[in-house]
């Protein structure tokens, strides 16, 4: 995978999740996922394709972060995952893919972006398409942890 299509991804999550839900996050080290178990409770999961390159991004949130990222964003004190919060997910995952796309097109890659889907449940399965290494970031917000699956071809 080229490790150049990482940092959009990552600079996104950061921009989106700091002005969306003042909700500040600092990234960990990555590593190859080897897993297809999801490292959350609800994922978000979009496909970007270009005649350069192909490949899928999840957002998987932990129920903390869901939950704090929906209060912040929304207002709704909830206490559990449900349409409000998966749409919110699907949602967040829309603006990091739009704002990554805008980032590679700096650096001449024009995608199409599909729409998102969203997964929720306890060891939900995300599978993506390219049949490179997923690269999974971490990352730790006040609220709790979140990860980052990028995947390119």
């Amino acid at each position: 995978m080229n490790f150049q299509f990482v940092s959009p991804f990552l600079t996104s999550i950061l921009n989106v999740l700091s002005t969306m839900a003042s909700l500040a996050a600092k990234h960990g080290k990555p590593s190859y996922k080897t897993s297809a178990t999801a490292c959350g409770d609800v994922s978000g999961i979009i496909g970007m394709a270009s005649e350069q390159a192909k490949g899928t991004l999840a957002v998987t949130f932990t129920e903390p972060v869901a939950l704090e990222i929906t209060k912040r964003m929304l207002g709704d004190e909830l206490t559990e995952i449900d349409h409000t919060v998966i749409d919110m997910v699907g949602e967040i995952t829309n603006m990091v893919t739009g704002g990554a796309k805008s980032l590679l097109s700096e650096k001449g890659y024009r995608f199409d972006m599909a729409i998102p889907s969203v997964i929720s449940g306890k060891n939900h399965v995300i599978h993506h398409k390219s049949k490179v290494p997923v690269i999974l970031v971490p990352f730790h917000t006040d609220a709790g942890d979140f990860f980052v699956e990028i995947c390119f071809e």
